[in-house]
C-alpha cells in the first residue's frame, strides 16, 4: 500500500478564510485525499493555523487579548469552518504547538551545525517610549519612493516596493504612534541561502516535471541570487531562539521569524 502526505498551505491565524482561500488552496487538497484514500491508498493529510509574527500581535491587541488567548479562539474558529465545509484532515493542528518549537530549533541546530546560519548585526528602530525594538510591521511612515504616508516598515501598500524599516521617512511605533524613535544596533541570525545557491539550482534543474509557473519563478529568483535572510525577531510571541533547551546567549527576548518557523510546521 502507497503511504500519501499531503499538506495545504498554512490559514494564518488573523482573520476568517473565505471561499478564495478555501478554492485555492485546501479544497484541493481535499479532492486529492479523498481520490487516493478511494483507491485504498494510506494517506495523512495535515493542515494547521499559523499563529506567529507581528500580524497575529497587532491583532490581538486590536482585539483587546493576549496573543495566547487570541491565537486559541481564532484557532477554533478556523477549525469549526473546516468542519462544515467537510473537509477531511487527519488532522488540523497550530503552528505554536510545542513539538512544533522542537522541531524548528532542531531545524536551526542542523542548519547551523552545517554552517549555513551565523550572527550579523543589524541595524534596526528602536521606540523609546515603547522600550523595544520595532520588527518590520510595526514600524510606520512615509514610503521613500512615493511619499505615501502610511507605509509599512516592510512594505508600502501603494507602490507596492518592498522596504526597510530604517528607510522610512518620519518613522513611528504601530504600537504606541510614538515618533521616539531611533536606529541602534542589533544581532540576529541569518540563513546563508547564497551557499547553497549552486546546489538549490541543480535541485530544482531536476525537476522536468514541475508547472512552467513554478519552475520560472525558481529560476528567477535564482537568477536574481539567493540572499541571506535574517530568520530572528525581536518579539514576544513566537518559538524562542533555544537549542537543547538552552536559551541562546543574546536572543534571551527574540524569536525565529514566522517566515522560518511556518515552512518547517
Amino acid at each position: 500500500m502507497s503511504r500519501i502526505l499531503i499538506t495545504s498551505a498554512l490559514p494564518y491565524i488573523n482573520g476568517i478564510k473565505h471561499l478564495g482561500n478555501l478554492v485555492g488552496s485546501m479544497l484541493p487538497a481535499d479532492v486529492y485525499a479523498r481520490f487516493q484514500r478511494q483507491h485504498g491508498r494510506e494517506v495523512l493529510f495535515l493542515c494547521a493555523t499559523d499563529e506567529h509574527g507581528t500580524p497575529a500581535e497587532l491583532a490581538a491587541r486590536a482585539a483587546g487579548q493576549t496573543v495566547r488567548d487570541y491565537c486559541k479562539a481564532q484557532h477554533d474558529i478556523q477549525a469549526r469552518a473546516g468542519e462544515a465545509f467537510g473537509l477531511s484532515f487527519d488532522h488540523f493542528g497550530r503552528s505554536s504547538n510545542p513539538p512544533n518549537h522542537r522541531l524548528t530549533q532542531h531545524f536551526a541546530a542542523v542548519l547551523e551545525d552545517n554552517g549555513l546560519i551565523e550572527e550579523r548585526v543589524d541595524e534596526q528602530i528602536y521606540s523609546v517610549d515603547d522600550q523595544r525594538y520595532l520588527p518590520d510591521r510595526y514600524v510606520e511612515g512615509t514610503c521613500p519612493h512615493c511619499d505615501y504616508e502610511k507605509a509599512r516598515g516592510d512594505q508600502c501598500d501603494n507602490c507596492g516596493r518592498l522596504l526597510d524599516p530604517i528607510e522610512l521617512k518620519d518613522p513611528y511605533s504601530a504600537i504606541s504612534g510614538s515618533k521616539n524613535v531611533e536606529v541602534r544596533q542589533t544581532r540576529h541570525l541569518y540563513l546563508l541561502q547564497s551557499k547553497m545557491q549552486d546546489r538549490i539550482a541543480q535541485w530544482v534543474n531536476s525537476k522536468p516535471n514541475w508547472p512552467h509557473l513554478t519552475k520560472s519563478i525558481a529560476q528567477k529568483w535564482l537568477k536574481e541570487g539567493l540572499r541571506d535572510r535574517s530568520i530572528t525577531r525581536d518579539l514576544q510571541w513566537g518559538i524562542p531562539v533555544e537549542r537543547e533547551g538552552e536559551k541562546r546567549p543574546g536572543f534571551e527576548n527574540k524569536v525565529f521569524y514566522v517566515w522560518f518557523d511556518a515552512p518547517i510546521e
